[in-house]
């Protein structure tokens, strides 16, 4: 069975996480993207939103479906997703007099 891939991008002004949805549009919603399993096709969509000049960082991401989710298989994927790892604001961890943070 071939795995399900999703497009995965950048907007270049914005810098958002976007996912093609079934209709063609890119949106922030990871559990709208739309699911590939033809080159063909994912390729066309891929041409055709490099044509707009509006995205960067076009990429094929390889997917499972878990409890009806949408799983990115990549943990890199998946951060960029749900967000960071790392907390924003106060209670963030801050680097060091040598530029580090401890582990």
């Amino acid at each position: 069975m071939r795995p399900m891939e999703i497009l995965t991008a950048n907007e270049l002004v914005s810098g958002a996480t976007v996912y093609v949805d079934g209709a063609g549009h890119w949106q922030m919603d990871l559990q709208k993207a739309r699911l590939f399993s033809d080159d063909a096709a994912r390729d066309g969509v891929i041409a055709a939103a490099k044509a707009t000049g509006r995205l960067v960082s076009i990429e094929i991401e390889k997917i499972e479906i878990v409890n009806g989710k949408v799983v990115p298989n990549r943990l890199r994927e998946r951060i960029r997703a749900e967000g960071p790892t790392a907390p924003y604001g106060p209670e963030r961890q801050e680097l060091g007099e040598d530029g580090h943070v401890s582990l």
